[in-house]
This record gives C-alpha cells, structure tokens and sequence, in this order.
C-alpha cells in the first residue's frame, strides 16, 4: 500500500514479531541497540517490580508482543456492568420506540431529535434513582423547547410536556422559566449552538441546569424520591426545534464544573487508559531516533518526524498499531485523545505548512491500520470536530473556532484522506456546509457599554468592526478547506477531489432540492448562507487562476452558465422545472429544433421508452409517498426511495434512457452521422464525462450557432456555479429575508426604550408604584436591545457586510448573462430552469432591500447596467409564450411591477432599446380577458401615477397619522410617472384602434366586476355587523372585499390614464367603437358614483366602521379617480361636440344629479351641519391637480338632449335611447350602444335569433 508524502511499503514486508528460525537478526540495528531502544519506547511500569529485570535485559521483536501486551493488562479496570443507582441500557440512547409523544424525527445514532409535530416529547431508554446523574444538551434551534427529568408516570401529549405534569421537571431558556406544573422565572436565555447541562441529585433531592458550563442555580428541591421513583432524561420541543443529546458516549464539554456528578452512561476507562499509554508509546517513538554510526538514540523535535522506510522503527510502530488502531474506532477514543493529540500539533501556531507531521501521521494510519479502521477513524474524527466548532464557547478572538478549521485544513490536506472523507463524510447530512458556517452567540458582547448615547454608539461601531476583522480569519480558513476540495490537480490516488466534491454536491443539493426529504439530512438554510458565500470565494479564485493560465477564457467578471448545460442531459436538474415544461414533453416537441441548432439527435423509440418508464415511475412514487404508521423515526428509517435514486423524477429517467447524439455540423440533416454520448447518473460520472476529451465538448455537448466559440473555464466549475445559483434559489434568498426582521426589532425596542425612558421622567414622585413598573419595562426593553444588537452585530458581520452584497451580486450578473445566452438560442430556451429567472429577481431584490443602508446599491460596480439588463429580461420575458409555468410568469410580472415603482429601476426600463419598450408596452395593453390582469394594471397605474387628478399621494389622506406596516413596499413609494412609456402608450392606441377597442372593453368589464363584487361584499359586512349577536366577520373576506376595491380603482385611472393621453379612443365617433366604448364608461361612472354618493348609504356606513382590513376602503381615492375622467372628459370636448358628448353622460338612465352635487359638496341646504359631515372635493386637499367643475345644474339645462315623447321611439333593449339602429335581414330595431356592444359576443338578433349580416343607421321617418 503506498500513501502519498511517504515511502511506499507494504503491511506484508514486515511481520509484529521476528522469525524463531532468526533470532538475532534485527535489521540495521544490533542487539542491544535495539533492545535499548525498545525499552525506552515501551518502559517497564513500575508496578512490575524486580520481576521486570528480565524484561530490561534484553528486548527484542521476538519478546516486544508479549511485553506490550503484559503492558497493557495493567490497565485493565474491572468495570462494573451497572452502576448503582442507575437502570436500563449500558449504551444510553433515546427511547424512539416507546418512550415519545407526537411525530419525531430522530437522528441515526439515537441521540439527536427534531420536532415535527406541535410539541412533541420524547425520553431517554435509561433512568436513575439515587446519586448524582447529569447529561448535556447540545441546542441546535433557540426556539420552545423544555429540558429536564420526568418519571415513567408522566403522560404527555400535543399540549403539556416535561414539566407540565407532576414528576416532571424542566427547563425552558426560550421564554427563560422554570417548569414544574406551574413556572417561575428562572435561569437565561439560551441562543443555538448552547450547552445546557442537567444535573439531579437524588440524595439531596435537588435538580440544577447550568448553561455553558455555569451553574444557573438550583432550579428544584425536595423533588419526590424513595423507593419506586426513577427519572428519565426528557425533552419536549415544538415544531422543527432540533437538539442533540450527550448521555456519556462522548466526552462531557463542561467535565469540570460538576465533577462530583457521573454520566449516565460510563466512560470506557480501561480503553481510555489503553488509548492514552499507546499515544504516549507514539509520541516517544516520533521524539526518537536512533544514531546506527554512534550507536545511540538521539531525541529530536517530533515535529520533524518523517517516515523514511527504518525497519526498526516501521515494525515499532505496528506493534503499536496493533492495539491502537481498533481503539481509534471509538467516537469517545477519538475526540478525548486522538483529537486533543493533534490540536496540541497546531498549538504552537503559525501556518499549517509549517506542521507537517499531522500529514506523517495520516500516511501511518493509512499504512498501518485497515481500510475499515482508518475510515472509521476519521469519519469520528471529522464528526467531532465538526461539534467541537459547532458548540465550542465564543472567545473575542474565535480561538476555539480558528484551532479547529486550522485542524480540519491539515487533515485535509492529506489527498488520500481528502478523498476518502469527500466521498464517505462530506456533503452527507450536510457536514461540510455547517463547517463553513459562522455562528454568533448571543450572550457575548461585541462592544463596551458607556453612559452618554454617542460613546455608546461609537462603541458599538468599533465591536463590529473588530468582530468583522475576527470573523475574516475564520472565513479564510473555510475558503481554504473549500479550495483543497476543489483540487482538480491531485491524481495520484484516482479520481481528482474536485470531480468527486462535484458529484457529492449535485447529490447534496437533490436531497436539499425536494420538500419530501428527511428533515435530518437537509442542511439548515442559515448554514446555506454561510456555505454559498465560501464556495463563491473559492470558485472565483479557481475561476481566475485558470484565466490567468488561459488568457483567451473570460474571466469570472463575466461569468455565465452556457446554454447547452440546459438540454445536453449531462448535468441533473432532478425534478425541477423548466421554463418550458416538463423536459420529457420539451425533447418531444423541440427535438427538430435540437437536431438544427444544437446539433443533437433524440431516437423516437426511446422517447416512447421514456414516456412509458415516466407512467411506471408515476406509478411507484405515488406507492412510495403513501403515509405510514410510524411516528416516531430512529435507527431504522428507511431512506425514501427517490433519495436514494441515482435519477430523480422525470428528467432524470428520460435523460437515462434517452440516446443524446451529436452530428457534423457541416453535413445536411437529412443521413446525420451520430455519435453516442453517455448520459450517467451522477455519482457514476468520472473526469472525461465532465471536462470532456479527444473532440468530445463533455459538460458542453451541442453548443448552439448563436453561442460564440470561446472557451470560458474549467467545465466542472461550470456546473458548480450552476449549483450555486440553484442553493442560492433553494433556501439563502429566503433565509436573507429572515435576517433583516432583526434589524427591524432593535428599531422597535429602541423606540420602545426610548418612550419608557421620557415617561419616567415624567412620572410624579409621589406615584412610586407608576415608577416601579415603568423601571421594570425599561430593564426588560434594555436587556432585550442588547441582546438584539448583539446579535444584530454578528448578521452585519457574517451575512450583510460589503463583501457578501459583492457575492450576491456577482450572482445576480452571472445569472443575467445567463438568461441573455439561453434567450439567444431562439426556441432551446424553453429548456432552462426556472430557478434561473428567479434567482435574478431575488438577488436583486435581496440588494435592494435587505443589505444595510451603508451598503448602497448604488455604488456596486456597473450598477446601471445591470440595472437596465434586468429591466430588459423582466420586460421581454414577462409575456414570453416561451415561459409556460404559472408561477414564474406570475414572479416575473410581480418583479416588474415592483420595477417601476422605484425611479431608478423605472430609468432603467427607460433605457432599455425603443423596440423593446415598444413590445413591453404592447403586450401590458393586450386584453385583460385569460390572463392575471391585476398585476398589469397595476404597471399602467405605476406609470400614471403622479399625473392624474388628485393622485400625487403616497399614502391615503385618512391613513397619514397611521404608521404604516412596511414603509419599503413598493405601494408606499413616491410616484414616479413616465412619460416615455405613456407616450408609447399612446402610440400604440391611437394607431392600433382593434387592440384600443379590445383593451377598453376588457377594462370596464373587469371594473363592472371588481365594483360588483365590491357591493356585494360591503352588502354582507354591514348585515353581519347589524346583527344583535355581534358576528366577527372573516379578515380574509375583509381582505378580499378591500381587494376588490384597490382594483376598481385602479381600473378607474387606467381609464383616466387612456382619455388623457388618447382621448379620441371616447370622443372621435369615426371610430366604430367610440360611441360604444363612451356609452359603457358612462354607464359605469353613474353607477360608482351612485353606490358611493348616496348619504347615509351602504357605504358610508361601512367606511365609517373602521373596520380592521378595510383602510384603503374610503371616499377619497374612488372619488378623485371619478373626479379625473370627468374632468379630462370636459376639458377635451370640442366646442362644437359638447352637446352631444354630454349627453351620452348625462342621459344615462343611472345618472342622479344629487351625485355631482354630492361631490362637490352641494347637498340639501336644510340639513343640518351633522348631517352634512359626507366627503366633498371642497374640504380635501389632494394637491395641485386640483380643478373646478362647472356647475351640474347649468351643465344638465345647456346640453341636457330633448328626451323621446313616446315610448314607441325608445330602445326595446335598454328603454333609454333612442332607436337608431336596423338589422338586416330581420329587420328588427335597437339602438346602436345596445347591438354594438351584443355583437362583440353574439352574432344573433335579439328577438328572432336570426343571424345578423349587417347593421344600418334607422331615422325614424316623418309623420305625414
């Protein structure tokens, strides 16, 4: 076996003890050096006494097994099986099989538990009665959770857990209390990453917890003990809470703070004392060399030790090894010595270049000890250093973290054990990713505290920049473990780390990618956020030495993913989707276009094959996903069959079976010379699949015409990237919104703070009790504002700094170029994720809202372009018949939306090419009907705002002296019109006068709706507030009601928008749909205005209950929408058309003179002043876009038309025009608002149901 770093020997070149044909023969070494050596390697114990002279005589290989074995028997312990006072197991594990309350997910080892129920309880399979007993609590979650002791009469359900009932004790450092039936304050908060401690003393009867590693006082005594009462350890946590227990299989982290009290589950003293007398023969033979010229042994630092191939000192070893080696497969064994042995290497400091003998020490476990030993050994080994960073106590310098990963970088160091650990440990449960994460405890503070608000203030900025500088350290470090996994140069041993880390990670981001995983193996997303900014780091750096090699590739500035990683079947989407689809029904109806542009032929057979293999498929996941009996889960939980799948879901099975081919692109079609491509599982890929070789592109197979032939970069770092941007969409962007409500908090408490401290100062000092409990809020705001800066501090430091905004938006250009790539290859962009398109709209919204103000988005390099591709992808996709998902054609609208409410992203859109505008514009005006309308509306609205009569608010009138919920919602932004886009607007209307016709029509239908539905709610609301029996009325009603009114409103100055900017769409009656089209918005106005103006109506009523959910609903803002089309109505009247144009308004049959007088405050002059508190355009202010209406009266006696004297003259439809309108061939009569508006649905008459061939005027002949 040969190992890297050392001299290559095999375990059979030497045997543990020498020939009995050859005594004397020893190698190089003679005799008595030899045995002089070994006997200052293994010396003689005292204990021995005289008899050891024989062994001091001579020693030699022959003798070293029995002397080492005679050595170690001296410390064999007679071990008891049972100590008293304790029942149950000897291994101490948690009872998964009887022992628990609601649903549980319980980790492998039994040891570690998350909730998955609303509060769940579980207990451990051991239980004491007398003595002094304490186990530890590694908190992974901060949230409810209650920690103690119970008896075996305890009963738990979904509401009372430990410490709810009697005989059971807990306690809970989420609400900081103490649990036993009733609770009291008690202890303090406790943050992730803590250790409570649990300690009971059956001879005192007492029960204590400490929390890392201080006493946190006695939380009960006189607890019932005697003959029948036992107590278990025991837990109950709320949903997806997540601990992990130490009974004792592991070394106590806090030993020393309760030494009196035992582990319920008994070290391994006899191993331990076994592990510790073999290291320390190890250590002696590592400070030991042996002088053959001088023929003495010489000690030296072992520091400098090497293997160099010394018989003597290699079968040493083994005989050490011997006994060594399978001690090294004890979790407890490791971390209590081998671990401890090699930190103390590191303690010297300095770089880990300058410790090489962690390297050594690893080539003689590999040469010395099994295969099964040595991956044991360091799979414990990585474990518990994994715990040791995850649960170590933070020091101002994050010592403890700092030895750690500098540890883990050593070890990694080593290729062979790099490679075993990537491949058996790493990326499993998520290993790697909770290593590369930094996290901040709470309860240390950041800064120094000082008396004067500034000083503190200064204070606080020079603790987080100092902890920023700290946490640079660290993060180093993690870049650095990630670089060595993403070596692709060490082949020595096989397969490169990096190809091996690849496939590990794509099988770790399929686990993370589905909702129907194990909870237990899904990396949390606060690790995600730490792990995704490190792997960017390492990946750049990678990215530009390969560039610097390479000066024709671009560098990581401009990276991108290319398109064919999207269709070529070599990187594994799993089941997610596609812009397009499903992929199997894409490689159907695309596969004409695969073969023309990207060169790539699919066989039909096998596309029939898969079609099949997708129905089986179908069939057995369903089987699969059928719910089971168990409820809780431990050793035995059988991984579900799709993670265990080399191929996930229907991509995956149709790109097994599929045959991918690649033909010259110079020859026709028609006789394609394929070749065939291999289209493996993922863990089944090597090197020459990835990168590719000897004319095969690998990763980029079928590289479409429109893609420029440059080399980019290393292929495998392609696809990592393209992992990135799927971890990015899978969790981080979610966990960054997280984070910013802290932020948020230490606002309110601030405040809060900052009242209660003006309110005693206010306080008469004769109102002592007054003073007291305001003293007491402001202890609990203070401490609570401390604690959340603190925390406050370590976000900024490790998730929102300048250097993690650079990373997400790095990302966010990477997945710009990417779609604008994909985009490029026409009809083969159907074939890119959706997670693409996503990412970009959260990056940027994650820069835009959640990096701190003093990390200005505006100062990122190339902000403004990027800016304006943003708005060109949002504008040209958002329509796109390419995209078919519902919900990310939705995303995209809601994004765009959003754009334009902002000036700077609204300039962008400005900016992008006049074409494009042009098609955005057209595709926002298509009808409403068949398609989420709402969002439309709202991007037309957004571009009006500002410019309409009384529509310069930001918020409502009525709502400035309320605080908004969220200042940054894109709804409470400035208006910010544009008047480039509405004069496009008004292009594409007047020129296109079907496209205006079928716009307008689809807008007062939907208004005719909205207001309808609106009424109707208002309606029930005020008959179930009427009722004696005070029914609440359902706030998602209220929601919906509210709804239905922004929309009318906003409908209502779309309206206003298009008269304004168009308005001979209304008025120029050579149109053909102009008289109908004004007729409607007739119709419509009167009726909003009759619902609204009408005093002591339904809706006066309603507003005036205030009702929560309803506090847009109020006269203003529907009134001034009104208000606007009326006016710009007017204003736009020819002189010599007024008559006629005014009449259509005012001989509707629904308008009511009293609604205009309304309006304008002209009510009856006998009402009385309470009586006349209704809304008037007199008493709001809404702003310069304030103008007079000229008096309704005077306008109805000037324009008012004659009205018809018979009813024989009148439409038969409506009974309120007059007939003007004859059909043909029926001959049947209506007037022309009527047939025009039948006809757009409907080609039969009214009354015969004859088919219409045409429609002519009709004047109603003289009477003779």
């Amino acid at each position: 076996m040969s190992s890297k770093g050392g001299t290559a020997l095999s375990r059979r070149s030497y045997r543990l003890a020498s020939d009995a044909e050859n005594p004397k023969v020893t190698g190089i070494v003679n005799e008595k050096l030899l045995s002089d050596y070994l006997q200052h390697v293994f010396p003689a114990s005292s204990k021995q006494g005289p008899a050891s002279a024989a062994y001091r005589k001579t020693l030699t290989f022959q003798d070293l097994g029995a002397h080492l074995e005679k050595l170690l028997a001296e410390d064999n312990v007679t071990e008891d099986n049972q100590i008293e006072g304790c029942l149950g197991p000897l291994t101490v594990v948690l009872d998964h099989s009887s022992g628990f309350e609601g649903l549980l997910f319980v980790d492998d080892d039994l040891l570690g538990v998350i909730g998955h129920s609303n509060f769940s309880s579980i207990r451990a399979t051991t239980c004491v009665y007398k003595g002094k007993w304490v186990y530890e609590v590694l908190v992974s979650s901060q949230g409810l959770m209650q920690i103690g002791w119970c008896t075996l009469n305890c009963r738990f359900n979904q509401e009372e857990g430990v410490g709810d009932t009697p005989d059971s004790y807990a306690y809970d450092g989420n609400r900081v209390r103490k649990w036993n039936v009733t609770t009291t304050n008690y202890g303090k908060s406790w943050a992730a990453g803590d250790i409570v401690s649990c300690l009971i003393d059956l001879d005192e009867g007492t029960i204590t917890f400490c929390l890392n590693g201080q006493s946190l006082g006695v939380a009960f005594s006189n607890i019932k003990t005697g003959p029948g009462v036992a107590y278990f350890p025991a837990i109950s946590l709320s949903f997806k809470e997540s601990v992990a227990f130490n009974f004792g299989s592991r070394p106590l982290r806090y030993p020393y703070f309760y030494a009196c009290y035992l582990p319920l589950q008994s070290p391994p003293t006899t191993d331990l004392t076994k592990a510790n007398r073999l290291l320390g023969y190890l250590k002696t033979v590592l400070s030991t060399s042996i002088d053959t010229q001088e023929e003495k042994l010489v000690e030296r630092d072992s520091g400098t030790w090497q293997i160099q191939g010394d018989p003597t000192i290699l079968v040493t070893l083994a005989h050490i090894f011997n006994h060594f080696a399978p001690l090294m497969c004890k979790v407890y064994l490791v971390e209590d010595v081998l671990m401890n042995f090699l930190l103390s290497i590191l303690e010297g400091g300095g770089s880990v270049d300058e410790h090489p003998l962690i390297q050594q020490l690893l080539d003689l476990f590999w040469l010395l000890m099994e295969d099964h030993e040595v991956n044991e050994c360091l799979k414990q080994l990585m474990m518990s250093l994994l715990r040791a960073y995850r649960f170590s106590p933070i020091i101002p310098d994050l010592g403890f973290q700092i030895h750690y990963l500098r540890l883990t970088t050593a070890i990694l160091r080593h290729e062979k054990s790099r490679k075993y650990l990537l491949s058996n440990t790493w990326l499993n449960n998520s290993p790697l990713s909770l290593l590369t994460c930094i996290q901040g405890k709470d309860e240390r503070d950041t800064c120094e505290e000082t008396a004067e608000e500034r000083l503190r203030r200064r204070a606080y900025e020079r603790g987080c920049h100092r902890l920023k500088k700290r946490i640079e350290v660290v993060e180093e470090l993690q870049v650095q473990i990630l670089r060595l996994m993403l070596n692709n140069k060490d082949k020595g041993t096989g397969e490169a780390s990096r190809y091996i880390f690849l496939n590990k990670f794509r099988k770790f981001l399929q686990e993370n990618a589905s909702n129907r995983g194990n909870p237990t193996v899904l990396c949390p997303p606060e690790y995600m956020v730490c792990f995704i900014h490190r792997l960017i780091t390492a990946i750049r750096s990678y990215w530009d030495e390969g560039k610097r090699k390479s000066p024709g590739s671009i560098s990581s500035e401009d990276a991108y993913v290319p398109p064919q990683l999207f269709y070529n079947g070599k990187v594994d989407y799993f089941d997610l989707q596609r812009l397009g689809g499903l992929l199997s029904h894409l490689k159907k109806t695309l596969k004409d276009d695969l073969a023309a542009k990207a060169n790539i032929i699919i066989d039909p057979a096998e596309i029939q094959a898969s079609s099949m293999d997708d129905l089986d498929e179908d069939e057995e996941t369903g089987a699969a996903q059928r719910p089971s009996g168990a409820v809780a889960m431990g050793g035995a939980l059988a991984r579900p069959s799709w993670l265990s799948s080399p191929t996930l879901g229907r991509a995956n099975r149709f790109l097994s079976t599929a045959a991918v081919s690649l033909m010259t692109p110079r020859r026709p079609l028609a006789p394609p010379e394929k070749v065939k491509v291999r289209t493996l599982a993922v863990e089944q890929r090597t090197e020459e699949d990835i990168e590719g070789s000897h004319g095969n592109d690998g990763l980029l197979l079928g590289r479409p015409l429109e893609e420029p032939d440059q080399p980019i970069t290393e292929k495998s770092l392609l696809e990592i990237l393209d992992g990135v941007v799927m971890m990015y969409n899978l969790s981080v962007h979610q966990q960054l919104g997280k984070m910013v409500v802290v932020s948020d908090d230490v606002h309110e408490y601030a405040v809060a703070l900052k009242d209660t401290e003006e309110k005693i100062a206010r306080c008469p000092s004769r109102r002592l009790d007054i003073l007291e409990e305001l003293q007491k809020s402001q202890k609990v705001f203070a401490e609570k504002l401390n604690h959340l800066s603190r925390r406050l501090a370590w976000i900024n430091a490790t998730i929102y700094s300048k250097e993690k905004m650079l990373d997400v938006y790095w990302l966010l250009r990477v997945c710009i170029r990417t779609i604008e790539h994909s985009d490029s290859t026409g009809s083969l962009f159907a074939f890119m994720p959706e997670f693409y398109l996503n990412v970009a709209m959260n990056s940027y919204s994650a820069l835009k809202n959640y990096f701190s103000p003093s990390n200005c988005m505006e100062e990122l390099p190339g902000y403004e372009e990027t800016l304006t591709q943003l708005a060109a992808i949002l504008a040209k996709h958002f329509a796109d018949p390419r995209i078919v998902g519902t919900d990310i054609k939705d995303s995209l609208m809601q994004a765009l939306a959003s754009y334009v409410c902002y000036p700077q992203s609204l300039r962008a859109v400005e900016r992008i090419p006049e074409e494009q505008r042009m098609a955005m514009m057209r595709n926002l005006l298509a009808p409403y009907e068949q398609r989420p309308w709402a969002q439309t509306n709202w991007i037309l609205v957004r571009l009006w705002r500002g410019c309409g009569f009384g529509y310069r608010y930001t918020r409502l009138p009525h709502l400035l002296k309320t605080k908004p919920e969220d200042a940054n919602l894109p709804s409470l932004q400035k208006p910010c019109p544009s008047l480039l886009l509405q004069r496009h607007m008004a292009e594409l209307l007047s020129q296109d006068k079907d496209m205006a016709a079928s716009f307008l029509n689809s807008v007062l239908n939907q208004l005719n709706w909205a207001f309808s539905e609106f009424i109707g709610m208002i309606q029930e609301i005020q008959q179930a507030a009427e009722r004696p029996e005070r029914n609440f009325v359902d706030t998602r009603q209220l929601k919906v009601c509210a709804t239905c009114f922004d929309l009318s409103v906003s409908l209502l100055r779309v309206l206003e928008m298009t008269i304004t900017l168009v308005p001979e769409i209304f008025l120029d009656w050579t149109r053909p749909s102009a008289e109908l089209l004004l007729r409607r918005l007739a119709q419509l106005l009167n009726q909003v205005l009759n619902r609204v103006t009408a005093e002591r109506n339904l809706f006066d009523r309603v507003v005036n209950l205030r009702l929560p959910g309803l506090e847009s609903v109020d006269h203003y803002p529907i009134l001034v929408a009104v208000t606007g089309i009326l006016k710009h109505l007017r204003n736009h009247f020819p002189t010599a058309e007024i008559s006629r144009a005014a009449s259509v308004l005012l001989s509707d049959p629904c308008f009511q003179l009293r609604s205009i007088q309304y309006l304008l405050g002209e009510g009856d002059a006998g009402a009385t002043s309470a009586d006349q508190k209704h809304f008037s355009l007199h008493t709001c202010k809404p702003g310069p876009n304030t103008y007079p209406l000229t008096h309704p009266t005077a306008v109805r006696q000037n324009v008012f038309p004659s009205q018809p004297t018979s009813e024989d003259d009148l439409c038969p439809i409506c009974y309120a025009h007059s007939i003007s309108a004859i059909f043909k061939p029926c001959s049947h009569k209506s007037c022309k608002a009527c047939i025009n508006q039948h006809l757009m649905n409907n080609k039969d008459c009214f009354f015969c149901k004859a088919t219409i061939t045409g429609v002519d005027d009709y004047t109603k002949p003289a009477s003779s």
